[in-house]
C-alpha cells in the first residue's frame, strides 16, 4: 500500500512527458516555418542560377 501512495505522489514522470510535449511542439512549429521558408529560399536559388548561366551563355 505505501507503494502505490508513494507511486502516485511520484510526478517525475510527468513532468518528463510534459517537457517532451513541449519539445514535439516546438520542433513541429519550426519544421512548418522552414517549409515555408524553403520554398521562397528555393525560389530565389533558381532565379540566380538561371541569372548566372544567361551571363556565361553571352
Amino acid at each position: 500500500m505505501k507503494f502505490l501512495a508513494k507511486l502516485r505522489r511520484n510526478e517525475k514522470g510527468a513532468t518528463a512527458i510534459e517537457y517532451g510535449l513541449i519539445a514535439a511542439l516546438i520542433a513541429v512549429a519550426a519544421i512548418a516555418a522552414m517549409q515555408g521558408m524553403g520554398s521562397q529560399l528555393m525560389s530565389t536559388f533558381d532565379k540566380t542560377s538561371s541569372k548566372m548561366a544567361e551571363g556565361v551563355g553571352e
